[in-house]
């Protein structure tokens, strides 16, 4: 149909402060340049994927961030998944709370409980390269097992899940969490 307002994928991602954002896209580089893989953003996903229009999806972003507060996110492991290394964060009430508040607000339905993550490295591995890719990343940052930072802003991206190269992923706006 003619003048139907074309529709792109997007989800909603909580941003790591800016020197836990170089510390991070530090390891990746590191993991891509021995087990390669597209590159990205550090980011923790707050909603999955959703189809919408751009104004939709701007004017949904927009009020989603509103009444969420800024959170910590604390890294519990560095753990692998069918096609990823990754970091697995505590899944706190905070995390969940602002993760069902924007869902709330994409009217995304989801039965899986949340399971905050920061992703390292995409790429499809065999079980062993995987197991080297993750000891790899506590070899690179031994403390980032332990590592905890204040999420303070959310970002709407356009994320294509098509494209396995990431490269049409952008971002389309920011918004800083207020604490009051």
């Amino acid at each position: 149909m003619e003048g139907e307002p074309v529709k792109h994928a997007y989800s909603v991602w909580a941003i790591p402060p800016e020197n836990v954002r170089e510390r991070l896209k530090k390891l990746m580089l590191a993991l891509r340049s021995e087990f390669g893989g597209p590159e990205f953003e550090p980011h923790i996903t707050v909603v999955r994927a959703i189809s919408l229009t751009e104004d939709d999806a701007l004017d949904k972003f927009r009020a989603a961030c509103h009444g969420v507060k800024p959170y910590t996110a604390t890294v519990e492991k560095v753990a692998i998944g069918t096609s990823c290394v990754f970091l697995l964060l505590h899944p706190t009430s905070e995390a969940a709370e602002a993760s069902s508040h924007c869902t709330g607000h994409f009217g995304h339905k989801t039965s899986t409980p949340y399971m905050p993550h920061l992703s390292l490295l995409y790429e499809d591995l065999s079980d062993e390269e995987k197991k080297k890719a993750q000891e790899k990343a506590n070899v690179l940052d031994e403390s980032i097992g332990n590592l905890s930072f204040e999420v303070t802003r959310l970002a709407l991206y356009e994320t294509n899940p098509e494209d396995k190269t990431l490269k049409s992923w952008k971002k389309i706006a920011e918004c800083n969490l207020d604490a009051n």
